[in-house]
């Protein structure tokens, strides 16, 4: 992990790692007005005294409808990024690997934002994450699931 930078905000954020049985990873497009698209995993920010395993069950639940446990803990970043509101942050990102029995989600529990700016989901292949040609958040989801999964 990097130094934090303590001229910014820390964004404490559980991601998710969502894998059908075909090791398709679910992904979020962002479409942010000014910003090209980009396409990131489930996940969002940690609340005031919540874990970050709370955080991800919560987060799972409200994004994609799952009710499920998040899974170990496969990695942990430190990205400095703007969010989509515009702020700049220092985030600490913990990724949760989840396995799903089917690729069906519900998205009835995205915030008004989220409607607003998550225009699509999808569910990737590890090789069309590693040659997608719209950007693709962490850059190396493909290589972090591989070290993580028997396919």
């Amino acid at each position: 992990m990097s130094a934090l930078n303590p001229n910014l905000r820390l964004r404490r954020a559980a991601r998710l790692i969502v894998l059908d049985p075909e090791v398709r990873a679910l992904m979020f497009r962002y479409d942010v007005p000014g910003r090209p698209p980009f396409w990131v995993t489930a996940g969002g920010e940690v609340d005031p005294g919540e874990s970050f395993e709370d955080a991800a069950r919560r987060e799972l639940f409200e994004e994609t409808g799952i009710t499920a446990d998040p899974g170990p803990q496969i990695a942990r970043m430190t990205p400095e990024f703007v969010t989509v509101e515009g702020e700049p942050v220092q985030a600490d990102e913990r990724f949760f690997l989840v396995r799903v029995n089917e690729a069906r989600i519900d998205t009835a529990g995205h915030t008004e934002l989220e409607q607003r700016l998550m225009t699509q989901h999808r569910w990737f292949t590890l090789d069309e994450l590693e040659n997608w040609h719209e950007a693709v958040f962490p850059v190396e989801l493909a290589a972090m699931i591989r070290s993580h999964i028997a396919t």
